[in-house]
């Protein structure tokens, strides 16, 4: 499948910097299989039936960019993914400037080796610290992760420590924010919940891969970075009652997509989960575990658009795209959102 397929054209102007306040004022564009409806976030629970569920992912965005010094080069890293309580995958730049054994000090008494070397900048950092000892290093040295597209002269600031994290954040371990939860309020939960409508939470750490852009020319030839999630038992368990009881899963973000998807079984019965996926949703994909999607505007030629244009269609999400660029739509992370009907029903 051509990755050209997939690009289009978006004016800087509707690209967001900053959240709408409050988050849910945010734009809503509903694509239906038959047309498009403008509202706003806060208008969700119109669109959906008492008995459904809202899947959305808990994780919670870690301060992952650090700046430090290899003697006297200067060396970025964005960390990716946990290996283990002391150990990171992380994109390195200059990377080239690293070798195994190398010593990055980030700060004064913080620091990490070069266990190994990978591929398109990527290494593996040990750090002189483990566990909450890590953690609180990277509270106290790292910067929010924010994507490239959003431009801050000196990189994320205080504000973003606030924005870039969803009213369900816990489990600590993401480097990017699964943006489709960024729209949610107290107010909004209230709301669905007054109309009988589900909410069960997964874990998926989103991991830096997400921005990379797809470099080759066919789709056959890009390479997914594995990200750890989790279903446990009990939201497998909650998650099929809904689905048996004629009930219709929303999954809010792409991430929750993957996982309920990497956690379904031939059936569309959820299984408990835990571990890695590497699963890249392309059209002709089969749905089997979600039956709504909400998710952000994505970037062209992303993996993330091609999720989107399995879903709901791919000429159905180009015009869908093409009307929220004319009609003002704020794209990315910090944009707005859009809630999809499926292609074709899941299984």
């Amino acid at each position: 499948m051509k990755v050209d397929d997939f690009d289009f054209v978006l004016p800087r102007e509707n690209i967001a910097a900053r959240p709408a306040s409050p988050r849910d004022s945010a734009r809503l564009l509903h694509v239906r299989a038959d047309g498009l409806d403008d509202a706003l976030v806060r208008d969700l629970p119109s669109f959906l039936k008492p008995g459904d569920r809202l899947v959305i992912n808990d994780t919670k965005v870690i301060p992952a960019r650090l700046k430090g010094r290899r003697g006297e080069a200067g060396i970025e890293a964005t960390l990716h993914r946990r290996l283990g309580s002391d150990l990171w995958q992380a994109f390195a730049r200059p990377a080239k400037k690293l070798k195994p054994g190398d010593t990055i000090l980030f700060a004064e008494g913080f620091s990490a080796s070069v266990a190994e070397k990978g591929e398109a900048g990527e290494v593996t950092l040990r750090f002189d610290r483990a566990g909450q000892d890590l953690m609180a290093a990277l509270e106290a040295f790292g910067e929010m992760p924010l994507p490239p597209y959003i431009k801050r002269e000196h990189g994320a600031d205080e504000q973003d420590k606030r924005d870039y994290q969803t009213l369900f954040a816990r489990q600590e371990g993401a480097v990017a924010a699964p943006t489709a939860g960024l729209h949610f309020t107290a107010s909004l939960l209230d709301s669905l919940a007054r109309n009988s409508v589900g909410l069960t939470r997964v874990t998926l750490h989103v991991g830096a891969g997400t921005f990379l852009p797809v470099k080759s020319d066919d789709t056959s030839g890009h390479k997914m970075h594995f990200e750890e999630g989790c279903v446990t038992a009990d939201a497998a368990d909650a998650i099929n009652r809904t689905r048996c009881d004629g009930g219709r899963i929303v999954a809010v973000g792409t991430t929750s997509t993957r996982l309920l998807e990497s956690a379904a079984a031939s059936d569309g019965s959820v299984k408990p989960f835990q571990g890695a996926t590497d699963l890249f949703i392309l059209p002709g994909y089969r749905f089997r575990a979600v039956d709504r999607l909400m998710t952000n505007f994505h970037l062209p030629r992303s993996t993330l658009f091609m999720l989107v244009s399995a879903f709901a269609g791919q000429d159905r999400m180009k015009a869908a795209y093409t009307h929220a660029i004319a009609s003002g739509y704020r794209f990315y992370s910090y944009g707005d959102a859009c809630l999809l009907e499926p292609v074709s029903e899941p299984i």
